[in-house]
Order: C-alpha cells, then sequence, then structure tokens
C-alpha cells in the first residue's frame, strides 16, 4: 500500500514539451500544499531541469510561467533526483545543479520511497 505522505513525479521530457513539464510541476506544487513530501525524478532531457537557468518557458496561453511554478516547487520542499546516468550522457556538470538537485539513480529512489509513495509520470 503506497506511503500517503510521499509523492513521485517521474519527468522524462524537458522543454521539447513544455506543457508536460507545467503538469508535473503543477502537481508537484499542489502535493507540497497538501504537506506532502515531493520527488520529482528527472531522466531523458528533464535531467537539464536541474541546471540553473533551464525552467524558463511559457508552456500555453494562460499557462503560469514554468520559472514561477519552479520557484514554488523549490521553496515549498520539492526536490528533484537526477538521473546520473542521462545527466552524463548528456555530459553535463554536476557542480551546477540547482540546491534542490542530486544526482540519484534507482537505487536512492527506492531509498527515498521506502514503504510507499503515489507516483504520477509525464
Amino acid at each position: 500500500m503506497a506511503n500517503n505522505e510521499k509523492v513521485v513525479i517521474n519527468l522524462a521530457t524537458g522543454l521539447e514539451d513544455t506543457e508536460r513539464v507545467t503538469v508535473a510541476f503543477l502537481v508537484g506544487g499542489a502535493a507540497l500544499e497538501q504537506g506532502k513530501q515531493v520527488a520529482m525524478f528527472l531522466t531523458k532531457e528533464a535531467v537539464r531541469l536541474g541546471l540553473p537557468g533551464y525552467a524558463e518557458a511559457v508552456a500555453c496561453d494562460g499557462c503560469p510561467p514554468l520559472s514561477k511554478l519552479f520557484q514554488q516547487y523549490t521553496d515549498g520542499g520539492g526536490e528533484l533526483l537526477v538521473c546520473p546516468i542521462c545527466f552524463n550522457a548528456r555530459k553535463l556538470d554536476e557542480g551546477g545543479l540547482v540546491s534542490n538537485a542530486r544526482l540519484a539513480g534507482a537505487t536512492p529512489l527506492w531509498e527515498w520511497v521506502g514503504e510507499g509513495a503515489t507516483v504520477f509520470s509525464y
């Protein structure tokens, strides 16, 4: 049974699909507002969201700016678990990760989940 206090959001797309990224941060922010612990597992092109200045886009007319959602997620205590294989394959600099991001693959993800979590995938 899932632990109702933890939420994992699996995000496998970056700014090539800004609407998907926007929805992921909306869901993450809402979970944080409900008092949940939230980790976003970034894979594929989404790993770039762990770098400063990357979360800059507006997905659609009427959508909130991604930078605002990203900041709300960060301020609310949301974590970014960045797939190290995807990150290193893109030759990105680990030293440049934002403060709430860390390289964390499958084993650290499972350690974070512990007894269970509600999972969303985008």
